[in-house]
């Protein structure tokens, strides 16, 4: 009974839509078609539902402050498609080059409207050390805040020259147009006095030009002028790597007084500021004669990118017997093979390989391991045998640093595991003192010693003078991951440094990291404590990282940055 039903509803069904006009039935069919789609898509979407993707962030928040930072996994290098993006990179630097490189420089980034509560801090110090210094040494190189006196070194008032960029970063103006006024009306060259030619080229060029970059003002570029005209002169060896020091009175230059030789790190950390002073002058003649020195230690022999710490001006050619080492007088020639690849917009490829090739040498030849904890350090070769000693200098935290701007910048990411491990091992030479302050050498166990003790400090080496290394690198490697351990580890050096060398007219240097009782004050104070180590403090603790983005800056040796070009 059913089916003859169902037919006889079909036929009447079939009957009246052949009855009804051929528009109609065309606009039900696409409608009928219309409401079909849009049911297999609902029906699909409730099937699979649509999960916006999450990403887990690392937990960065430790019981014990000293605590290494977690590990990033890192993925495997794939060279081809690493060679493929360098090209790629290196072609584009290569056409944006043929601009002027005065039109690449960035515009000063805005101040911060906002400190954090630890800025608020640093800038208290700051203010504290500029007042020491305005009132017991005003126009001199160093400050002597127990006996409120002075140190002349050479006597272009250091201290306030080298702390200008970071009174302008700070937004400390009244300080700052003081100290502008200085320059303007006191400070001179004309002076018949030797001057170190690396040392016033970081600190007095470096800091110039830097303070010309972030304000525009005409003053610190013809000072800059003045000076490098007169430091220019350093360069006139039968070699063209340049004596150490400089009259500039005179313009001549000659060998330091302790020795025939000058420094490899002195006469390959010039560049920077000697580049940037062509390019803002359109003078070739700067820029030329540095990278000339660039050029020619690139085809001495090394041991695998590693270079001995002194080299004769006169022949060019390496004293063969002095040791390798990333510590004093080897230190920032490693630092500015990168900066300078980074400042010419990547083009210069020799100066990024001789990078690359330095740290598969500091690898193999220089890195170690302590007992009883497996901490990273890198020690030295000495002698004409190249004897392994297992002693780091504290300027060598520069390092992790570097080598955390590399990886941004391209370099093997293995690199990074390198770097973070050698920060926790220079923070441990901090913290581990009961002072929470660095030694200036330290010596590590590589063999079982029975104790828990990885490291020891001799009577000679406990001295802290308020050295900036080690939290600068705290500031790159924070700046680059956001890794707030960074930040508290350099709070913890910070106190340190407010409860030991903290003093009534400003900070001074200590004797003796090692005791709380009788620290031994040494009763001065370093230009580089305002130029460096305050200015990395005051970064390290910045909400905003974008202002001085390493996109668009380099910082020299002496923390004073300069724009990066396309070329």
């Amino acid at each position: 009974m059913a089916p003859t039903v169902g037919i006889y509803i079909d036929q009447v069904i079939f009957s009246r839509w052949n009855q009804l006009p051929r528009l109609q039935r065309v606009v039900l069919v696409m409608l009928g078609v219309a409401a079909l789609v849009a049911l297999t898509y609902v029906v699909a979407s409730r099937g699979e539902p649509s999960v916006t993707p999450t990403v887990s962030q690392p937990n960065y928040q430790h019981e014990n402050n000293l605590t290494p930072p977690p590990m990033l996994p890192h993925p495997p290098d794939d060279q081809q498609e690493k060679e493929k993006d360098l090209k790629n990179e290196e072609n584009a630097k290569k056409d944006e080059g043929a601009r002027d490189g005065r039109d690449q420089i960035v515009p000063p980034p805005g101040l911060p409207q906002r400190r954090s509560a630890k800025q608020e801090s640093v800038v208290a110090a700051m203010k504290h050390a500029w007042k020491g210094y305005k009132t017991y040494a005003w126009g001199h190189d160093h400050l002597k805040p127990i006996s409120r006196t002075r140190n002349d070194w050479l006597r272009l008032g250091l201290t306030l020259v080298d702390a200008l960029d970071t009174l302008w970063i700070m937004d400390l103006k009244e300080e700052f147009n003081e100290a502008r006024e200085w320059v303007a009306t006191q400070l001179h060259f004309n002076l018949n006095q030797d001057v170190n030619l690396f040392e016033t080229t970081i600190r007095v060029l470096g800091g110039l030009l830097s303070t010309y970059h972030l304000t525009k003002e005409q003053i610190f570029l013809d000072k800059a002028v003045d000076l490098g005209d007169r430091l220019v002169a350093g360069f006139s060896s039968g070699s063209g790597v340049p004596f150490a020091d400089v009259n500039l009175y005179s313009r001549r230059a000659s060998k330091p007084k302790w020795g025939p030789d000058s420094s490899t790190s002195e006469v390959t950390t010039i560049q920077l500021e000697f580049r940037d002073l062509s390019r803002v002058t359109g003078n070739p003649v700067y820029e030329e004669k540095a990278t000339f020195v660039s050029e020619h230690i690139h085809k001495l022999p090394k041991t695998e990118g590693l270079v001995p710490i002194f080299i004769n001006a006169q022949t060019g050619q390496w004293r063969s017997h002095s040791t390798i080492t990333l510590g004093a007088r080897g230190d920032s020639y490693y630092e500015y093979l990168l900066k300078q690849w980074i400042q010419t917009g990547r083009t210069k490829d020799y100066l990024r390989d001789d990078y690359n090739e330095s740290v598969s040498g500091m690898e193999h030849y220089l890195a170690a391991r302590t007992e009883p904890s497996n901490l990273l350090f890198f020690g030295e070769l000495h002698g004409s045998s190249k004897n392994f000693v297992n002693k780091m200098d504290e300027l060598t935290c520069y390092l992790p640093g570097t080598l955390a701007l590399g990886v941004h910048y391209g370099m093997p990411k293995h690199h990074m595991e390198i770097a973070e491990q050698l920060m926790y091992t220079c923070t441990q030479t901090w913290l581990r003192q009961p002072t929470n302050l660095a030694p200036e050498i330290t010596y590590f166990n590589t063999q079982p010693t029975g104790t828990s003790d990885d490291f020891y400090v001799k009577n000679n080496d406990a001295h802290y003078l308020l050295r900036p290394e080690t939290i600068e690198s705290l500031w790159y490697m924070y700046h680059l991951t956001g890794n707030r351990t960074y930040q508290d580890w350099g709070w913890q050096m910070f106190q340190g440094i407010e409860t030991y060398c903290k003093v009534e007219n400003g900070y001074t240097s200590i004797g003796n990291v090692r005791s709380i009782v009788d620290p031994k004050p040494k009763d001065k104070m370093e230009s580089f404590f305002l130029g460096e180590t305050l200015k990395y403090l005051y970064l390290l603790f910045m909400d905003d990282q974008s202002a001085f983005s390493v996109d668009k800056w380099v910082f020299n040796s002496e923390a004073h940055p300069l724009p990066i070009y396309a070329h």
